[in-house]
């Protein structure tokens, strides 16, 4: 068969869509178990309800929401074994994807990864001379975490491996709010030193990739996320 020739792909409102709504999902803007309408939430994104109703469409085959009725969904919610299983996954495809970056990113993507995590080193100084509870610390462990999140995915994406890259980005979106929750309750309790633990993994593991040590990131990539998901989930689940 001849080779067909490449078509465009624009993003559409649909896609925007998808990309609003589930990044509110993500982010804990809209919280789990809450119940949403098409309506409303096109109204929100000030555009019709039909890119709305394809981009629920896709975000039901995520499991991020679940149908409650013709013009209606629910922000999805998981119990503790759910959530675990999601949890065990991650630590596996984590480890992968370092293991990979380790043996196939680029100088211009480790140089990127290093940034990154000298802008959190950055702000962590910045954050020992707040006050605790102000909403100057608040706004720096956010901003902190978040540049955790991109260090992540850049070690993803070093991958080189699309499959695991989407795997993994189905898999983030069922724990980042614990996360935020998580640390925020963290950071100034008697469990900050665990924090800082954590933290301090990520400059470890850009070592061990920077190095091509494919063998030594994933080790050091799994039991970081294994701790980080252990954490996340006493946290959701302490109440």
């Amino acid at each position: 068969m001849a080779l067909l020739p490449q078509l465009p792909s624009p993003v559409t409102l649909g896609d925007q869509a998808y990309a609003a709504i589930r990044e509110a999902i993500v982010t804990g803007a809209l919280k789990r178990g809450e119940k949403v309408t098409e309506r409303g939430l096109a109204e929100s994104l000030s555009i019709s309800a039909t890119p709305v109703r394809e981009a629920l469409r896709r975000l039901e085959q995520d499991r991020l929401v679940e149908r409650t009725g013709p013009r209606s969904v629910r922000i999805a919610q998981f119990g503790r074994d759910e959530l675990r299983e999601f949890t065990m996954m991650e630590d596996v495809l984590r480890a992968l994807a370092a293991r990979l970056a380790a043996e196939k990113s680029t100088a211009a993507q480790r140089r990127e990864m290093s940034d990154c995590l000298d802008e959190a080193d950055a702000l962590r100084g910045r954050l020992h001379e707040t006050d605790a509870g102000s909403d100057a610390e608040r706004h720096l462990v956010l901003e902190i975490q978040e540049l955790m999140r991109h260090f992540h995915q850049l070690v993803d994406q070093a991958s080189g491996n699309a499959t695991l890259v989407q795997m993994l980005r189905t898999v983030d979106a069922f724990g980042t709010e614990e996360r935020r929750a998580g640390v925020l309750s963290e950071v100034r309790s008697e469990r900050a030193r665990v924090v800082d633990e954590r933290y301090r993994q990520h400059r470890v593991i850009f070592e061990a990739v920077a190095a091509g040590n494919g063998e030594l990131a994933e080790e050091l990539m799994r039991a970081h996320s294994h701790t980080s998901n252990t954490s996340r989930i006493a946290t959701r689940f302490s109440n």
